[in-house]
C-alpha cells in the first residue's frame, strides 16, 4: 500500500484489496485502543482488556452490521499475499507443496490483473510489475524468489544485534586497557633509566 499511495493510484472497485470490499473494515474502524490492556467498542462503548475479547464481542453483539452481501474477508487471499510469513506461523521445516504454490501464484496473478491492470496507465503498469515481483514470483518451490524484496518486513538477527552492541561497549574498554598498559611500560622504562644513572659509579681520576 505505501507504493500505491506513492503512485497516487486509486484501486478499482473490483479489486479484492479495495477498502470497500473488506468484510471487517467497518469493525476494524470501530476498535478503540485506549491502553495496553484496554480496548473499547466503537458501537456501544463497552470496554475489554484484550483485542480478542473485542473481536468476540463483535461476533456476538454486532455481527448484524457486517455487509455480507457484497464484502468479502481478506483472509481469503492470504495464500496469495504470504500472510503466514508476516504472522510467522509457518514452520521453516514444512515442505513446499508444488500444487499449493501454483494455486497461490494463479490467485496472486489474478489479483495483479484486477487491482493493477497492465497498460491501463503508467502507474498501473508499474504497480502491476511490482506486485508480480513482490508477491507472485515468490510462489515457487525452487527457493529462488523471496516475498517482500522491496519495502517488506525486515528481520534482524538477534545474535548479530547483541554481538554488535557488546562489541561497541567493549571496544572503548579495550583501548583504555591498551593505553594504560603502554603508559605503565613507558613509566617503568623511565624508572629503570633513572635508577641506572643513580647507581653508576664515577670513574677514578
Amino acid at each position: 500500500m505505501p507504493f500505491v499511495e506513492k503512485e497516487k493510484y486509486e484501486l478499482p472497485r473490483q479489486c479484492r484489496l479495495h477498502p470497500s470490499n473488506d468484510l471487517f473494515r467497518d469493525q476494524e474502524e470501530h476498535k478503540i485502543h485506549l491502553d495496553v490492556n484496554e480496548w473499547r467498542c466503537g458501537y456501544c462503548r463497552k470496554s475489554f482488556r484484550a483485542e480478542k475479547f473485542l473481536d468476540q464481542h463483535f461476533d456476538n453483539r454486532h455481527s448484524n452490521l457486517l455487509d455480507v452481501g457484497h464484502s468479502k474477508c481478506l483472509a481469503d487471499v492470504c495464500g496469495a499475499l504470504h500472510c503466514d510469513l508476516v504472522m510467522e506461523i509457518k514452520s521453516k521445516k514444512t515442505k513446499c507443496n508444488p500444487a499449493a504454490a501454483a494455486r497461490n501464484r494463479h490467485l496472486c496473478e489474478g489479483l495483479a490483473d484486477k487491482c493493477f491492470p497492465a497498460n491501463q496507465s503508467p502507474s498501473s503498469t508499474r504497480l502491476h510489475e511490482l506486485f508480480l515481483r513482490q508477491f507472485c514470483d515468490a510462489h515457487t518451490c525452487s527457493g529462488g524468489g523471496k516475498p517482500f524484496s522491496r519495502g517488506g518486513k525486515k528481520h534482524i538477527n538477534r545474535f548479530y544485534l547483541a554481538a554488535s552492541v557488546l562489541t561497541l561497549m567493549l571496544l572503548p574498554l579495550f583501548y583504555l586497557i591498551v593505553y594504560l598498559y603502554q603508559r605503565e611500560i613507558k613509566r617503568g622504562t623511565q624508572e629503570l633509566k633513572r635508577i641506572a644513572k643513580v647507581g653508576r659509579k664515577a670513574k677514578p681520576s
